[in-house]
């Protein structure tokens, strides 16, 4: 009997330890920490759960007071999608502007600036960077989350990345494996397919991913893809094909393997996430990420239990399980071994994430300075992963800048005479996001240059159409040090 208690108290345990569950609130709620002490080993969080840099530190510290090894991961990529500055926006641009300016000196740095302020909040575990090769322009969820759309620099870029994160004592976890990039759908509403043959993704897709493994990245998320040259049957996050065959005997990979959110519907709409998180688990991953969307005790619950099952019902072999606990297990002894020396290099005030933004700016015409404009933001509907609480824009950052500055956002629906009629006589800064997958925004866009030749514009998504107006602004990216930088190009102070 005894023996039977120690196993099943060992086998809630390695349960428990392979879940990345996310919770409500800016303190930690006590079944949390109840679950921490019972061997949850890891726990995620979101823009909800922050709300300053103190407050952040103070909730590391109380969960941490359970257990001082644990993991507490954040999905901080910088650029679009923000965590840490989820309300105010990011002050890192994202990876195409750092792609844009191909500097991996620059990337390593912005990378272990962004480590050492997550470190200093007590985060020690960051879903990023992305490693997808955006190769199709029409992406509606990787777009300016990606280096770019050549291969070889995003490997690069990549690496620097992982390396520079985990320099600030921050585990890296590079995603979304194994590609994200040539896919038309958005796995938080459903499961895409990426239909190319082996030849391709091991030239294209794979290359990334080779490079963050050999810059010892310490975690990869899997994507929730269909990928058939792979695996005909199962998306990558449930495939022992890709899991273990691919990434750990082909690309010999010995880190953590961790589930994008199995609430997305990609998964949780076909499989449901007990049986997808177990099904994950078998395939080979480690850890089960869960919390985006549901942040309760119940679901922690379900998943335990249904892990538990499973190896009791013979479904899921006992030593996989061990072996995923294992590693995260593993994990969190490297991120509390690493943990940064207070004294580290570096400071709020360093102004690396500026300076990056600068140096992304693409510029087409002859910059004047512009007096009292009217900047009308063109607004898409935000995805999920980047999400519509984080402000983005030039607007703010302009009025800083040029006194009187006057400004709206106009949603699909909206068009050119909306605008003039705002405008006025003053002069136009039309601000506009992935121009090219909107038409209502393109042909918006049209209609203002036509009437107002002396319009500016600027593209803070992927700047894929044809630039327009007196003077053409690509940011690659609207963190707010994105909208920083084109504001002082617009006002004329740079």
């Amino acid at each position: 009997m005894t023996i039977l208690a120690h196993h099943t108290d060992t086998l809630t345990r390695d349960a428990l330890a392979v879940l990345q569950p996310g919770f409500e609130g800016t303190t930690a709620p006590s079944w949390l920490l109840r679950h921490i002490g019972e061997g949850l080993s890891s726990v995620g969080l979101f823009g909800r759960n922050i709300t300053a840099p103190e407050q952040l530190a103070a909730l590391t510290a109380q969960l941490r007071g359970e257990r001082e090894d644990l993991l507490v991961a954040i999905d901080e990529e910088g650029g679009d999608v923000t965590r840490l500055e989820v309300r105010g926006g990011s002050s890192f641009p994202g990876n195409l502007a750092l792609g844009a300016v191909d500097d991996t000196d620059l990337t390593r740095g912005v990378a272990r600036e962004l480590g050492r302020r997550l470190a200093e909040c007590g985060v020690n575990f960051n879903w990023a960077p992305s490693a997808d090769v955006n190769s199709n322009p029409d992406n509606p969820v990787i777009g300016v989350r990606s280096f770019g759309s050549d291969t070889g620099l995003t490997a690069r870029h990549t690496a620097a990345y992982v390396q520079g994160l985990q320099s600030a004592g921050v585990a890296a976890c590079t995603k979304h494996f194994p590609g994200h990039g040539d896919t038309n759908v958005d796995s938080h509403h459903a499961l895409p397919r990426i239909d190319v043959d082996l030849d391709t993704l091991q030239a294209r897709e794979l290359v990334p991913f080779r490079a963050a493994i050999e810059a010892g990245t310490k975690a990869v998320m899997s994507a929730h893809i269909l990928v058939p040259a792979l695996d005909p049957t199962r998306p990558a996050t449930l495939s022992p094909q890709i899991l273990t065959g691919l990434l750990r005997k082909e690309l010999g990979y010995e880190g953590l393997i961790v589930t994008d959110g199995m609430e997305m519907n990609a998964i949780a709409g076909t499989y449901g996430i007990e049986r997808g998180s177990v099904l994950a688990i078998a395939a080979g991953a480690d850890a089960i990420c869960v919390g985006g969307g549901l942040a309760d005790e119940a679901t922690v619950l379900r998943l335990r239990d249904a892990l538990v099952a499973a190896v009791r019902e013979g479904a899921l072999p006992e030593e996989r399980l061990a072996d995923a606990a294992e590693r995260v297990r593993a994990l969190a002894g490297w991120t509390f071994r690493a943990r940064p020396d207070a004294r580290q290099e570096g400071s709020r005030a360093s102004g690396i994430g500026l300076e990056a933004a600068r140096r992304a700016l693409a510029v087409t015409g002859n910059p004047s300075p512009v007096a009292a404009p009217y900047v009308a933001t063109l607004a898409p509907v935000a995805n999920i992963a980047v999400g519509d609480e984080t402000p983005w824009g030039v607007a703010e950052e302009l009025a800083a800048l040029v006194p009187g500055t006057a400004s709206g956002v106009y949603a699909e629906g909206s068009g050119a005479e909306d605008v003039l009629a705002a405008a006025g006589e003053r002069t136009v800064v039309a601000v506009v996001r992935d121009a090219h997958r909107h038409p209502w925004m393109t042909g918006a866009l049209d209609a203002l240059v036509a009437a107002r030749p002396d319009t500016v514009v600027v593209e803070m998504g992927l700047p894929r159409a044809e630039p327009r107006g007196a003077l053409y602004i690509a940011t690659h990216g609207a963190a707010r040090v994105c909208g920083r930088a084109a504001a002082e190009v617009v006002a004329g102070v740079r």
